[in-house]
């Protein structure tokens, strides 16, 4: 089937040159490229859902920054040693 598309020219550049190095079609290229982003797509969608456990409590204590690690394992620490 024939169809037209249009492509952003850096990624037209990038499709001819691995066409020319893999003696593929532009064609060959496109499709393989679209079969895999589908492909990816269904395997996403079969995926089982994850469940995380969760607990309750207080939650994040005065003070704590959660993107100092340091920080957060000398906290870690000092409870453990208590």
């Amino acid at each position: 089937m024939r169809t037209t598309i249009r492509l952003d020219e850096q990624l037209l550049a990038e499709t001819k040159k691995l066409a020319a190095l893999s003696g593929r079609s532009m064609t060959a290229v496109i499709e393989d490229a679209l079969r895999e982003v589908l492909a990816r797509q269904n395997q996403l969608a079969e995926r089982s859902p994850v469940y995380l456990t969760t607990v309750s409590g207080n939650g994040l204590q005065p003070g704590v920054d959660l993107d100092d690690s340091v920080a957060l394992r000398d906290l870690m620490d000092a409870d453990d040693s208590d």
